[in-house]
């Protein structure tokens, strides 16, 4: 078998685990821990999650304190070298803070594989939301569980990278 090959059984076998009960109540208190020893460890170039799925740090001012804030996130690229992000947070039924400072600040950056670069996020139109969860399921199957599941519209943005450096 091939890496990518891999890659896929192992996501097979994963993500019907990511949709538990049990998940959802202790991945959003175990994971952040774990994700931000690792990116000290290797300086940014390694996620957890990033070894199933593309990953990357989302950096954004928060949308009431302006303090820098950092989200590791998953994220699906959409072919035209953009980043798709779902503001699941793990099926809760409160959108995700990153979700409002993104609305509040919509310049931002990204680091992804130790590599920092300025982005401008874009909420994904209604009419584009089907098709975009259905490029998200292709990489994670089962994913758009976590908006049915949460009882809210999970807010989906399109992180484009651009040129000048963002604020802060």
């Amino acid at each position: 078998m091939h890496m990518p090959q891999v890659v896929d059984v192992v996501r097979a076998l994963i993500a019907p685990v990511t949709r538990t009960r049990l998940f959802r109540r202790w991945g959003p208190i175990a994971l952040p821990p774990i994700e931000a020893a690792l990116a000290r460890l290797t300086n940014g170039r390694v996620q957890l999650s990033g070894l199933l799925v593309p990953s990357l740090v989302l950096h954004t001012l928060g949308a009431k304190s302006g303090e820098p804030r950092d989200a590791p996130l998953m994220y699906t690229p959409d072919g035209r070298g953009r980043a798709i992000v779902a503001g699941s947070n793990f099926a809760d039924g409160r959108h995700p803070a990153w979700t409002a400072n993104l609305i509040a600040h919509p310049d931002a950056a990204i680091t992804v594989r130790g590599r920092r670069m300025p982005v401008r996020a874009s909420l994904i139109p209604d009419e584009d939301r089907d098709a975009t969860w259905a490029r998200i399921e292709r990489q994670w199957p089962g994913y758009r569980g976590y908006e049915r599941e949460s009882g809210r519209v999970v807010r989906l943005f399109v992180l484009q990278p651009v040129r000048e450096a963002p604020p802060g």
